[in-house]
């Protein structure tokens, strides 16, 4: 009886461990989902500082800031880079 309760007692470690992990992997999805979200926003703000010669000189306009900073690496007009 006592080896049946040692095994349960470790199962049961196992199953808290596993549900921790669990809790962790979802905190680490949020707060990488968070970053992101900072990045986005912080770059949505810069490109809206910028003058009408200064977006001009990108290549985009005011309207295309959302479409730029939400999908970096298209090009809003489909013109190929210099790089």
């Amino acid at each position: 009886m006592l080896q049946m309760s040692t095994i349960y007692q470790t199962t049961g470690l196992v199953q808290t461990t596993v549900a921790q992990r669990g809790n962790v992997g979802a905190f680490m999805n949020c707060w990488t989902a968070f970053k992101e979200w900072r990045k986005w926003e912080r770059l949505r703000r810069d490109l809206c500082n910028l003058s009408d010669r200064e977006l001009m000189d990108m290549g985009i306009t005011y309207s295309e800031i959302d479409y730029v900073t939400s999908n970096r690496t298209a090009n809003p007009r489909g013109i190929p880079s210099a790089e």
